[in-house]
């Protein structure tokens, strides 16, 4: 016991490490990809809210799928991605640093990452591959889009490879000594992020890219949306995981306050590795040709998911009512009153905690196999991932770039920054209400999703729809100009601010905190599990897909002729 604690003192005593210029370029260069992203995603979907009302035509030339793939796939995957990759490299350097030839590396990753983000651009703004972000068969793209695709992901693959060494090198050095909390955390989401990725990587490049040059002439779609979806639930987990990581590891530096429990911690993020993948099946819970006793238990790994999502709400909640207590703030909702709500830093990823409440609720709703049926396929699925991903996701990279930037840049988050920074919060949470509660209404009316049209024929519903299609165009516009906030926000925080040093702000563990077991650290374990329970869920399903796929319809496309 005593020597674990001497060990814990002596990490702690090493951090944080200093971030250089070399450093900061390729952590800024990332993140500002995913700002640029996000005026191009956000004026798309501005498009979008405003044709669905029924009182806006886009201009000739211009196709509403069009403008919807380009809103899906940049925000969706470019913008998340990028911003992911550029703030994990920030964490990683700052805690367990990264040396020339990793840096050298990382820049070749973001270069493999911008080609294949440049090449499906064009395809799409061609309108060669109007086929959304989750491009379903037999919905058929250029083979550019499937190559572009395929190149994000062999980059954000050289991304895990760095994170991976990054953690291996440091461990090398300090034998014996449990990893930093931040660093841990990079190291499991880069790890579910990959085993995920192998999925999307093995459809788009053994079905997609040989058919798209016709190498054969059918695909089997129902093979390519189950290894889709093998990737597409734990890409929610890739874009929640670093907001947890801030949740967890930097709010409670800015609250004033220290980590709840560091164990706590780890053993939430494991959770989240074994139930975030082998659990794709509740997307295609009405899709036939996938047995109903697989769907059920990949049903089940869904709902396990609830347990290191309730112990991160505990976590935090915990580490708020402590830090108010030792303010000397009493009584059952003391707490309350010490958070520094006119910290912007704080106030973004706290709003971004409350929507996960009704996300979460949400989130459960879809996976439940009767309720599903009821807003499958309906715009409430995509008012449920605005709450989710564009608000609790979205909101806390907010948080965390109002403080990142201007350390990486050397500049300060000036009073005038945070006041407007506060305003800009309550634009989108506001926007983010009025539009995503709209969509959840219509969603329960039956209006559907993915779609341009405003009016069905014979739909008693249609007149109900077109206040709530109203309301979305309203709260799309407020989103619009929050979005307008935070890039002149960026922008100020990056070239204008005053020159200063800017916190990174990472929390230290509760003096008396247990210490952390070093069977936390057993990575062959952990990765093992992960892989059982995957071929556990998986093998059957896809097995019998293969086996039953219509004729003339192979698995993959091997391009040899066989067309």
């Amino acid at each position: 016991m005593a020597v674990e604690k001497l060990i814990n003192c002596q990490q702690d005593s090493r951090l944080p490490l200093t971030v250089t210029k070399s450093d900061s370029k390729l952590y800024m260069t990332f993140i500002t990809f995913a700002f640029i992203s996000l005026f191009i995603g956000g004026f798309m979907g501005l498009l979008q809210v405003l044709v669905r009302s029924g009182h806006f035509t886009l201009p000739a030339g211009i196709d509403y799928y069009q403008v919807l793939t380009v809103h899906g796939v940049i925000l969706g995957l470019v913008l998340t991605t990028y911003f992911i990759v550029g703030f994990q490299y920030a964490l990683m350097g700052k805690t367990v640093g990264i040396s020339d030839t990793q840096r050298r590396v990382g820049w070749i990753g973001f270069w493999v990452m911008t080609i294949g983000t440049i090449l499906a651009a064009i395809t799409v703004l061609y309108g060669k591959a109007s086929v959304l972000y989750t491009f379903y068969a037999p919905l058929q793209a250029h083979p550019a889009f499937y190559i572009g695709l395929a190149l994000v992901i062999v980059g954000s693959w050289i991304a895990c490879f760095v994170n991976w060494r990054q953690l291996y090198v440091w461990k090398q050095k300090h034998p014996g000594e449990k990893s930093p909390l931040l660093a841990f955390m990079v190291v499991i989401n880069m790890i579910m992020w990959f085993i995920a990725t192998l999925g999307v990587a093995a459809t788009v490049l053994l079905q997609f890219i040989p058919w798209s040059l016709g190498y054969t002439a059918t695909i089997d779609v129902l093979l390519s949306r189950t290894l889709f979806w093998y990737f597409g639930h734990p890409l929610v987990y890739f874009w929640l995981l670093p907001a947890y990581m801030a949740w967890y590891a930097i709010i409670p530096k800015i609250i004033g306050g220290k980590i709840f429990s560091d164990s706590l911690a780890r053993l939430a993020f494991v959770l989240f590795l074994f139930f975030s993948i082998p659990v794709g099946l509740h997307h295609q819970l009405t899709e036939p040709g996938l047995d109903t006793t697989w769907k059920f238990i990949q049903t089940v790994l869904t709902f396990m998911v609830v347990i290191p999502s309730l112990m991160t709400a505990f976590s935090m909640f915990a580490t708020f009512e402590i830090t108010g207590s030792k303010k000397g703030y009493g009584g059952l909702f003391g707490w309350l009153k010490h958070l520094p709500w006119k910290d912007v830093r704080f106030l973004a990823p706290f709003v971004g905690m409350l929507a996960f409440i009704p996300g979460g609720a949400g989130g459960l709703i879809n996976a439940s196999y009767q309720l599903n049926s009821v807003i499958h396929n309906t715009i409430w699925v995509t008012g449920h991932f605005h709450l989710t991903v564009a608000t609790t996701v979205i909101l806390t990279f907010f948080g965390i770039t109002y403080w990142l930037v201007p350390h990486l840049t050397g500049r300060k988050l000036t009073k005038s920054m945070n006041r407007l920074g506060i305003i800009q919060t309550i634009f989108w949470a506001v926007g983010m209400t009025i539009m995503s509660g709209a969509m959840h209404i219509q969603g329960l009316l039956g209006g559907p999703r993915r779609s341009a049209y405003s009016e069905y024929n014979g739909s008693e519903q249609v007149a109900e729809w077109g206040a709530y299609q109203m309301a979305q165009a309203i709260g799309g516009s407020i989103l619009f100009i929050a979005i307008i906030l935070i890039l002149y926000i960026f922008i100020q925080l990056t070239f204008f601010a005053p020159k200063g040093k800017e916190e990174f702000p990472i929390a230290e563990e509760e003096e008396n905190a247990e210490p952390t077991p070093m069977w936390l650290e057993k990575w062959k374990v952990w990765v093992s599990i992960t892989v059982i329970l995957i071929l556990f869920a998986y093998t059957i399903p896809i097995v019998v897909v293969i086996q039953h796929a219509p004729p003339g319809s192979p698995p993959f496309a091997w391009p040899i002729g066989n067309n």
